[in-house]
């Protein structure tokens, strides 16, 4: 299993097998090298994020559509709109569009700068390439809306939201892997994870 933090690790457990990333670029550079050599019909990217976009909720879900790093890596991923209707079934606020990975964490004023994203986490650009020619979606929870400093005292509860949330995309996760052919018994996919709050 790959993931960060245990208690993201926790959050999607039951899910599928979960492969531990790491937080980073670097390590999320070489989870995505050996995912590859993993057999599973396909991959999806989920964690907590930092929100850019104002009106994001802590809890809210974010669908990557497009990933940007901020060494220029780009990623297109198609599979995040059938996930986001998935987990809008279930009841989440879910937000689909851009996502931007970075190699730090981003104070409010430098996520403010970051034009044309929702969200912005520490892996999910890199780790795209673990998908390869599977079926790829990227979901992460808003664990700190923008505007919000690391040291604000709200930013442990509304971690703990951003956890629940993730839980509660279980299920969402199973339906869209299942209408990805996806097979139960098998290595189900990758789950990259990161703590930016």
């Amino acid at each position: 299993m790959l993931a960060p933090l245990r208690v993201e690790e926790a959050a999607l457990h039951g899910s599928g097998r979960i492969l531990r990333t790491g937080m980073g670029r670097a390590k999320a550079r070489i989870a995505a090298a050996r995912a590859l050599a993993i057999e599973a019909r396909c991959v999806v990217v989920a964690g907590v994020a930092g929100g850019v976009a104002p009106g994001l909720l802590p809890g809210d879900i974010v669908c990557a559509t497009h990933l940007r790093g901020d060494d220029g890596v780009e990623a297109v991923v198609p599979g995040s709109a059938l996930l986001a209707a998935a987990l809008e079934g279930l009841g989440l606020r879910v937000h689909v569009g851009a996502l931007a990975s970075t190699s730090r964490l981003l104070p409010p004023a430098e996520r403010a700068q970051l034009d044309g994203v929702l969200a912005v986490d520490m892996e999910s650009a890199w780790l795209a390439a673990a998908g390869g020619e599977r079926p790829l979606a990227v979901l992460r929870a808003i664990a700190d809306p923008s505007g919000r400093r690391l040291t604000d005292p709200r930013i442990v509860p509304e971690g703990v939201r951003a956890l629940r949330s993730l839980r509660r995309c279980r299920a969402g996760i199973a339906e869209w892997a299942a209408a990805n052919e996806y097979v139960p018994d098998m290595v189900e996919g990758v789950y990259a994870t990161e703590m930016s709050a």
